[in-house]
């Protein structure tokens, strides 16, 4: 009898777990797939990779300012040259689609300054710290519930089983 108890208290807690997944993955679609432009800014006539990746067919990519690009269902990025003639300071949208599933990412085109070059690793003195444990992409209230139900679930899974404990024994 007490086995039941117990089976029905995990089984309690592990449903409490299962229904807190959807809150924490609320923030995107349930395809899986996802995209991006790597650099997402660029001069007119410079390249820039196409990323797609969590598609089981070929991806089509498509903007303004460069011609549509296929990515084979077998690779996850393709490389392509921005128009010549794309207007500085501009932002271009571009679309990945992979099925009835599509993303968009947007890129920018830089202006006439050229952008200010990174310093070279071997120059930085120091830590570099500050940006570990930050939650980049989480939304806390999320999360915070999430935590809540999780600890709420083990806590009357406890308390059942406890208090059926209890009473049998009096």
């Amino acid at each position: 009898m007490r086995a039941i108890r117990v089976a029905s208290a995990a089984l309690l807690g592990a449903s409490a777990l299962a229904a807190t997944a959807p809150a924490a993955h609320a923030s995107g679609d349930d395809s899986g797939f996802w995209a991006r432009v790597v650099p997402s800014a660029v001069e007119p006539g410079g390249q820039v990779r196409l990323h797609a990746s969590g598609c089981e067919q070929s991806v089509t990519v498509s903007s303004g300012v460069f011609d549509t690009v296929v990515i084979p269902r077998w690779r996850t990025t393709a490389r392509v040259t921005v128009d010549r003639d794309a207007k500085r300071g501009a932002v271009y949208e571009v679309s990945f689609y992979c099925g009835t599933f599509w993303q968009s990412a947007d890129l920018r085109i830089t202006g006439g300054r050229p952008e200010p070059r990174p310093r070279p690793a071997h120059l930085d003195k120091g830590v570099k710290a500050g940006a570990g444990g930050t939650p980049a992409g989480f939304d806390l209230k999320e999360i915070g519930l999430g935590a809540a139900l999780v600890t709420g679930a083990i806590g009357t899974a406890y308390h059942l089983s406890r208090r059926r404990t209890d009473e049998s024994d009096a």
